[in-house]
């Protein structure tokens, strides 16, 4: 496969200069600074972006080294799709930069004429994205999510994801009415037997395209910071090599699942690894480059949309 010129052309500053100043918030001066140009130039680059219709809202031009980074991830594990958005610049939030590029990459899928099912997870990513696509007459798919919608506490989780998305689209959707996770096994038992979450399982068996969300495992992941593991379970699966999480499963650098007690209460259906139809992963960040790797490797993923500074630290750790 033939790579682009990673070598950055007027149009690639200017589109990184947009960028940083429409969706990453930045003044001139700190555009300035982050592209190590004098302010004059980027506020030249500032307005050759709008002046060659570069920006709307989202980035209208692949830079070249996002380009190239996608090349890179798809043949390193062979993915079958990836995006790469360019990054904000240092202190930036990679979901502002995620965001718009895992919208076009869901909308691509609401304009196929044939009929898809699209599963969900849930994390803050998927969220962002959900508020950014654009909607379009899709009441012939169905949407639904793969990963329980009851709190510990009884209420509905934080990022809920599918329920915006079909307001959005008007479309028939399914959530998993299930807790993320049960108290027993017994009672996780109970639900899956339930006629509804029969109908949920079998329609996210199906899906056309999934998208999901990664979680990183350190101290700060979201399944300790959210309550559903404990500091002491935290610190097993640590103990254990746990490197990430997608839809509450645990899997260690390998992308091999961790097993534990725990695995018998888990409400969402986990990601089998191989998976023929697209599974798309939503991340980045420093945080979570171990566990988008990881997801990787171990097959767990076959997409992903991601910026450029996580790409290429996942590149670096080979």
């Amino acid at each position: 496969m033939i790579r682009n010129d990673p070598e950055p052309t007027l149009n690639d500053d200017a589109a990184r200069a947009g960028w940083l100043y429409y969706v990453g918030g930045l003044t001139q001066d700190q555009i300035a600074t982050e592209l190590g140009v004098s302010r004059q130039r980027a506020q030249r680059l500032v307005s050759r972006a709008m002046a060659e219709g570069l920006i709307h809202v989202r980035l209208n031009h692949r830079i070249g080294n996002c380009l190239d980074l996608e090349t890179r991830l798809t043949e390193r594990f062979d993915l079958l799709r990836c995006r790469v958005a360019p990054s904000l610049g240092a202190g930036g939030d990679p979901v502002h930069s995620i965001a718009p590029s895992a919208a076009t990459e869901l909308e691509r899928f609401l304009r196929m004429p044939e009929p898809q099912v699209i599963a969900f997870g849930t994390g803050r990513a998927l969220r962002a994205m959900a508020e950014l696509f654009n909607p379009t007459e899709a009441g012939h798919h169905r949407i639904v999510s793969l990963i329980g919608n009851i709190a510990p506490d009884g209420s509905a989780t934080l990022y809920d994801v599918i329920r915006r998305v079909a307001e959005k689209l008007v479309a028939p959707y399914y959530p998993m009415p299930v807790p993320v996770i049960s108290d027993t096994a017994e009672e996780r038992a109970f639900y899956h037997h339930l006629r509804p979450v029969q109908a949920v399982v079998a329609l996210v068996e199906q899906a056309d395209v999934t998208f999901v969300g990664v979680g990183q495992m350190s101290d700060d992941a979201p399944l300790l910071v959210d309550g559903f593991v404990s500091r002491e379970e935290m610190a097993r699966f640590q103990r254990k090599g746990a490197a990430g999480e997608i839809a509450s499963w645990v899997y260690d650098d390998n992308g091999q699942y961790i097993k534990s007690d725990r695995d018998a209460m888990v409400g969402a259906l986990r990601i089998e690894p191989g998976r023929v139809q697209p599974v798309i992963g939503v991340a980045g960040g420093h945080g979570k480059t171990r566990a988008i790797r990881a997801a990787l490797l171990g097959k767990i993923l076959n997409g992903l949309v991601t910026d450029e500074r996580t790409a290429a630290e996942i590149l670096g750790m080979d």
